[in-house]
Order: C-alpha cells, then structure tokens, then sequence
C-alpha cells in the first residue's frame, strides 16, 4: 500500500512543477523605454503594449543621476513618494516583477517625474 501512496505524490509533484514552468515560461520580459531606457519622457513608453502579472520589467539607467520607485496611484499623481515603505530600486539594472492591476513607477530625484519618468501599467 505504501508504494502506491509516494507514486501518487511523484505524480503531483511532476504535474505541479510542469504547471509552474509552463507559467513562468509565458512571463515576458520588456525593457522600458527601448534602447533609451528609464529616460525623461519615457511616460509615453507603455502605450501599445500589453501587460500581465508575472511579466517582468527592465530599467536601464544611469544610476548615479536616477532612481525607480514603486508607487500608489497618488503617488504617481503628485510625482512624490511616500516618506516610508516605498520600494526604492538604485541599481541601474532593476528587475521588477508585474503585479495584477495597475503598477506605478516613478524616478524620485526631483524634477525627473515632472519631465516625464514616470509610468503607470495595466496588467491583466
């Protein structure tokens, strides 16, 4: 009887990680703003695309001039992030996984959002 138990679980754990490759492989992955990277006027960058939870953004940028900051739909609004909790990316190189619903960066050195590094994404 026990032999049957673990052929079972061997099975279900096969069928669980062929069902995590298939979703992981569907994850794509988008470089924002192009060969320009996270630039000023880059808002405009999303227009045209399509978006889904797990797809995964690349920000190039100058790290020394630049940041990104994940941030609300207020956030986004007033160019501001929040004064505690905000993720804050500083590598020139962040890799941001897609959540469900809407994303909102921003660049947080002042004036940069202003001028357009910024962008919001609707993801299914």
């Amino acid at each position: 009887m026990a032999a049957r138990g673990r052929g079972s679980v061997n099975v279900a754990v096969i069928l669980g990680v062929l069902l995590l490759c298939t979703l992981v492989a569907e994850a794509a992955v988008f470089n924002v703003g192009d060969r320009g990277g996270w630039s000023f006027n880059t808002n405009s960058w999303p227009t045209g695309k399509r978006f889904k939870a797990g797809d995964v953004l690349v920000f190039k940028y100058d790290a020394t001039a630049h940041d990104v900051v994940a941030v609300s739909a207020a956030g986004y609004k007033a160019c501001a992030k929040p004064a505690k909790g905000a993720k804050v990316y500083k590598s020139g190189a962040d890799r941001i996984t897609l959540a469900r619903g809407t994303n909102y960066f921003i660049c947080s050195i002042p004036g940069h959002c202003q001028f357009g590094m910024k962008i919001l994404l609707h993801c299914r």
